[in-house]
């Protein structure tokens, strides 16, 4: 069994590869937001689709094979929470033209300054959130 520090490491390894390989072999950026835009909408579908579908089985073999601690919070949080927060991370996706993993992996390693500033808002955003979370309001994040 591999020791738990090594998986993110396994798991950042394989996120490089799938995006540096997606870029190489087909000209794609491994932006998941515009891949399920394109999956949806777009002329040239089949790839994206089957990418779509990758990651949806990737997550269903992970929820099978492993623990279901990460289930604790959603099944604390109402459903109307969870579809308003599920509607503002697709408002915050659109207006920042794109996604944490298509800016912060993709965009940086492009150099793309859009992408750097993209990145540096999300970063800034979530520790302002901590911050809030845990000091003011007196929670735990």
């Amino acid at each position: 069994m591999l020791d738990v520090f090594y998986l993110p490491l396994i798991g950042g390894v394989l996120i490089g590869l799938a995006a540096g390989g997606l870029y190489l072999l087909a000209g794609e950026i491994a932006g998941v937001t515009g891949i399920v835009r394109r999956a949806v909408t777009g002329p040239s579908r089949s790839w994206a689709l089957a990418f779509v579908a990758g990651m949806m089985a990737a997550g269903a073999v992970a929820a099978l094979a492993g623990s279901h601690d990460w289930l604790a919070g959603i099944a604390r949080s109402s459903l109307p929470l969870l579809a308003l927060a599920g509607l503002l991370v697709g408002i915050g996706t659109d207006m920042a033209n794109g996604c944490t993993s298509g800016h912060g992996v993709c965009g940086l390693s492009r150099l793309s300054r859009r992408s750097l500033v993209a990145v540096a808002t999300f970063m800034a955003t979530g520790v302002v959130t901590v911050f809030v979370v845990r000091h003011v309001l007196g929670g735990a994040a």
